[in-house]
């Protein structure tokens, strides 16, 4: 079966002649007075078929319900056919999205601006069982007194049991009064928190809650210094100092066991630097080094990955690649081989991403003991990595400085292998080490192998007695302060009460969506009628479609398609459709409304109406058919009879209009065009007054229009039979314009010839000793413009006497312009071509003629004489100025003064140039140039070595700064280009940043050009104005590609660190504050 056609199914056809014969229907109950019943189906188109598979609905058809509903796998952007999804988003916000995956899936921390570097660390903290359980431990009195205790055991609550996916970080970091919009060093924030925890906790009357910080965190090193002639150490060498974390290099060394041999080496002390030894008494060579005396449960080891550069005083990321191990041996690093193994397991690395010291983003990577799955927490979204720390699609293969990976590390005492598995290890006789390799790595946290504090006191810490921890509840083995889990347990049971009832919500909403649709599809199905059955009922194809698409329908709304009569006219059949009885009934008893327009309501009065109409549509068609063959004749001018003027383009465009059923709007004012001011006949001569002679049937036809079309004013002016006369007065004014565009042109003409040479712009060889004038260029291309035949409504120059008396200073009445400068060409003495105005140089005669044309005065000209320097005496106090000739001529002038015998050429001006106020002037428009704002600039990247010569003529000159110039980088031949507002004062730094954002090459790697000038500044404070880059310059930017690209935010981040004086730190929190102060205001 094919799929029936709907090409044009949509054009509007003319009434009475649509194609299927109703014209002649028309005709018929015009003449007859009757209607059948055929005729009434097919003037309402009840023949045509139910219709299925169009594109669009018809409106051609009142059988077609084609398209009302999208198919079955289809969606609309609106309305009931919105996907379900959107209907879902208009519920507001999913609870249930900010749920935990599932119980033993770990929580997030909410990022409150950056605030990432503490979230990170609090991580870690809660992820160490036994700190965190040392946390619940707290009593509820201490928890009271310290407010910062308190916020941190309700966040680990939060965190253990909180059925959130994330938890809201701000209650603790408010207490803390972080800053939270200023990034922070994680080493500091975890080095003064652990400092802060250790006094709060030492009011906890728990034993092991009391030093759970040094316990877990303390260790102790001593610095020993040994003299190398009696061989003791130092008085110091025997006090142990207490670190909490070990801060090893970065910077030239690839691993931790590398790191570690660098911080535990030997240093000598000789020459300058001998120590004074208390036995010897004397000054001695001797040897420093740092021992180990004792390791914490947890050993913390901060990656120094940031270098201060005195040159810039800023500070600068160290990027390379570092590996360390997954079991970290430290038995035979202890300054006394310890009897006990000191084997520790990677439990968590901290990275950092980005390169700036004072930007950047902190995530952490930390390892569940109880499960030994690796989870990567980055502020609200937690990821599982599975059994490895950078996740199992992580290979050894992977070189990325970017990008973390699992790498092999091999040493002298230590074999490479692969354990087949896709990850290379290390042993040692018959142990593997899985080694890791980061670029990022910033802080690595290693737990003391097969110790309590991994799990193994099964949810409690080991010697805490029950008895001291009243008020504790226990969730999966895990000692909880009680109030802390009552109150999270009903916020948990709250939080699972509004995602049941938002569910609820969803499922009545969709439910509702899903039964309107079933509904819409089903009286659709039930709608079509088939052709000449009866009955059936009208309906609105409007109100229909907008019953089928919106979610809540209208009453039923017939009105649109009634006539005045109350019934359904014909004319009306476009916008109706034809319904059965069993849909209309489910419609109308649901949605009420009305009327009922039922087959038996045709309107046979507008039917008769209707007739009526369309003959007289064919009547008025037939006669301007015959008519518009009349005008073509006119037009053509094969009509001599004439009896009426009306306007000749007005009837071209008559006879190119359509021929329509009644006259239109433009069928009005056939005499306007041809009726002057004065209500007379325009002279013919007179722009748009054509006209011609129309008969005088073909001007009552079109009278007959124009006064139906506006009967007030039909014509548009009056009637103008064959002997009306133009108007004199108009007739007189015409004459008059066209005597002074004669004459006028008579005078354009005779300056072109007075003037032939200067006005073809030709170059005019000048002679030695002859007199010439000097008159403004600007003034000079004015007048060609004017006297131009082409150029029309050109400006008319002003009056020469005028233009003159403003080249003269009014303080010294001298010149303030300087003559133009001179070039030999060809062996003749011209005037150099310039763009930039200035003086013309031109003859005795055209300055006579120039007088007598434009009302100048002869003596107040201003004279020219060229001169050789040896043929004038007293030259340097003679009244008249000289102008050397230009200097790249100087060959060629002198090889003329060897013919000629004279000295240099120069010229002489009366009256001379005023220096002094050349020189005002030209400082004022210097300081102008200097004091731009905001002003466009125009920036070249050019690809290659070298930069093209035909750029680097153009960029020798400035652009013309009111150009129209597009603000986003677009291709050239060579490279890119944009423009730039700067002012002024903007530094040279900034201009680079700037270029740095636009283009993508980094500030160091800018090689900028001026020309051939290279603008070479150490100074990035420099302005603009200092290395003279004024407004409209075009500057060239080449890449030098030798610095590493990186992201500008970076730069622009630590720029702003630097604005806020980071080096402040934590200074005004309680991390700095002493004990005292956190109490206050709780």
């Amino acid at each position: 079966m094919s799929r029936p056609t709907t090409r044009s199914k949509n054009k509007r056809q003319r009434q009475g002649d649509d194609g299927t014969g109703t014209g002649e229907i028309w005709r018929k109950i015009y003449n007859t007075g009757t209607i059948t019943e055929d005729d009434m189906n097919q003037l309402y188109m009840i023949w045509k078929p139910v219709c299925s598979g169009c594109r669009v609905n018809t409106k051609d058809n009142p059988n077609c319900f084609c398209a009302l509903v999208p198919p079955p796998n289809g969606a609309r952007k609106s309305g009931l056919w919105q996907k379900m999804s959107d209907f879902v988003e208009t519920l507001g916000h999913d609870p249930t999205k900010d749920l935990r995956a599932s119980a033993n899936s770990p929580a997030g921390l909410t990022n409150l601006g950056a605030t990432c570097y503490a979230n990170s660390i609090l991580q870690c903290l809660y992820m160490n069982e036994s700190f965190r359980e040392g946390i619940f431990s707290v009593e509820r009195d201490v928890l009271q007194q310290q407010p910062v205790l308190d916020q941190l055991a309700r966040l680990f609550v939060q965190l253990h049991i909180s059925k959130m996916a994330f938890i809201d970080s701000s209650p603790f970091v408010k207490t803390l009064e972080l800053d939270n919009g200023v990034q922070q060093d994680s080493h500091e924030f975890l080095t003064l928190l652990l400092s802060l925890l250790e006094r709060c906790l030492s009011h906890s009357k728990v034993l092991k809650t009391r030093t759970i910080v040094q316990d877990l965190f303390r260790g102790s090193v001593s610095h020993v210094t040994t003299c190398s002639r009696c061989g003791r150490d130092s008085e110091a060498s025997s006090k142990m100092e207490d670190f909490y974390e070990l801060e090893l290099n970065v910077k030239g060394l690839k691993s931790l066991d590398e790191s570690l041999d660098e911080y535990l080496t030997v240093e000598e002390l000789n020459g300058d630097n001998q120590y004074f030894c208390e036995s010897c008494k004397t000054r001695v060579d001797a040897t420093r080094s740092i021992k180990l005396c004792t390791l914490p449960k947890v050993l913390n080891f901060q990656l120094k990955r940031y270098v201060f550069l005195p040159k810039t005083t800023t500070k600068k990321k160290i990027t390379s690649a570092f590996s360390f191990p997954a079991e970290l041996d430290m038995r035979y690093r202890m300054s006394e081989l310890s009897q006990f193994d000191l084997v520790y397991d990677l439990s968590a690395v901290l990275i950092h991403k980005g390169t700036g010291a004072n930007s950047g983003h902190y995530i952490a990577h930390i390892k569940d003991v109880n499960t030994g799955q690796w989870w990567e927490f980055d502020d609200e979204h937690v990821t599982n990595l599975g059994c490895h720390p950078f996740g199992e699609g992580s290979s050894s293969s992977t070189k990325s400085i970017k990008t973390d990976a699992i790498h092999s590390d091999s040493s002298e005492t230590m074999k490479a292998v692969s354990n087949g598995n896709g990850f290379n290890a290390t042993h040692s006789q018959s142990s593997l080490v899985e080694t890791f390799l980061s670029s990022d790595a910033y802080m690595l946290m290693y737990h003391l192998k097969h110790a309590k504090n991994v799990g193994e006191s099964g949810g409690g810490i080991c010697g805490v007695d029950h008895k001291e921890t009243e008020g504790v509840a226990l969730q999966n083995g895990a000692p909880l302060p009680s109030h802390l889990y009552d109150e999270i347990q009903n916020f948990n049971t709250s939080y699972n009460d509004a995602c049941q009832q938002y569910n609820n919500r969803k499922e009545l909403e969709l439910s509702r969506i899903t039964e309107r649709r079933q509904e819409v599809r089903s009286i659709l199905a039930e709608a079509p009628v088939q052709p000449l059955e009866q009955p059936f009922y009208w309906i609105s194809s409007e109100w229909l479609r907008q019953w089928a698409d919106n979610i809540i329908p209208t009453p039923l709304d017939n009105t649109p398609v009634q006539c005045s009569h109350g019934k359904v006219p014909v004319s009306k059949v476009t916008s109706m459709k034809r319904l059965s009885t069993k849909a209309w009934n489910a419609l109308f008893s649901k949605y009420g409304g009305g009327p009922a327009l039922s087959n038996d309501n045709n309107c046979w009065d507008c039917l008769i109406h209707g007739a009526m109409t369309v003959v007289s549509a064919d009547t008025y068609r037939d006669r301007r058919e015959s008519m518009k063959s009349l005008a073509r004749d006119i037009l053509d001018g094969n009509c001599l009879e004439g009896k009426y003027y009306i306007s000749r383009p007005w009837l071209q465009q008559w006879w190119k209009r359509k021929v329509l059923d009644a006259p239109s709007d433009a069928d009005a004012g056939p005499t306007a065009a041809i009726s002057c001011p004065h209500g007379q006949l325009m002279p013919e001569q007179a722009p748009g007054a054509k006209r011609v002679l129309i008969p005088e049937s073909f001007w009552l036809f079109l009278h007959e229009d124009a006064v139906s079309v506006k009967p007030d004013d039909p014509l548009g002016g009056p009637t103008f039979s064959s002997d009306s006369e133009e108007c004199s007065q108009c007739s007189n004014e015409l004459s008059q314009v066209a005597c002074l565009e004669d004459s006028l042109r008579l005078v354009k003409q005779r300056q072109r010839q007075n003037h032939e040479k200067l006005f073809q712009a030709k170059s005019m060889p000048l002679s030695l000793h002859c007199k010439y004038f000097l008159v403004p260029s600007s003034w000079v291309s004015k007048w060609r413009n004017y006297i131009t035949p082409t150029l029309k409504n050109s400006d008319k120059p002003e009056t020469l006497d005028g233009v003159i008396d403003s080249l003269l200073c009014e303080k010294h009445s001298q010149l303030v312009e300087r003559p133009p400068d001179l070039v030999f060409r060809r062996g003749a003495i011209i005037q150099r071509e310039s763009s930039a105005g200035g003086l013309t140089i031109v003859t005795e005669n055209d300055w006579k003629c120039f007088c007598e044309e434009w009302g100048g005065i002869e003596t107040k000209g201003i004279s020219a004489t060229i001169d050789n320097v040896n043929d004038s005496e007293n030259v340097l106090t003679g009244s008249s100025e000289e102008m050397l000739i230009c200097k790249d001529q100087l060959g060629t002038v002198d090889k003329m003064n060897n013919e000629n015998g004279s000295g240099q050429i120069l010229i002489k001006t009366c009256p001379e140039v005023c220096e002094s106020c050349i020189g005002e002037r030209e400082s004022c428009e210097l300081m102008q140039k200097l004091n731009y704002c905001n002003e466009d600039i125009f920036v070249i990247l050019v690809r290659g070595k070298e930069v093209p010569r035909s750029i680097l003529e153009a960029s020798k000159g400035f652009i013309e700064t009111d150009r129209r110039v597009s603000k986003r980088s677009r291709k050239t031949k060579n490279g890119s280009s944009i423009s730039l507002k700067v002012s002024a004062s903007t530094s040279l730094y900034q201009l680079k940043m700037m270029i740095w954002e636009s283009f993508g090459v980094v500030k160091e790697n800018q090689i900028l050009h001026k020309g051939d000038r290279i603008i070479d500044s150490e100074n990035e404070c420099a302005t603009l104005a200092d290395v003279n880059i004024f407004a409209g310059d075009q500057i060239i930017v080449r890449d030098s590609e030798i610095h590493e690209n990186r992201d500008i935010a970076d730069e622009l981040c630590d720029d702003k660190m630097d604005l806020q004086h980071t080096e402040e730190g934590f200074r005004g929190t309680l991390l700095t504050a002493n004990v005292s102060s956190q109490l206050q205001g709780y």
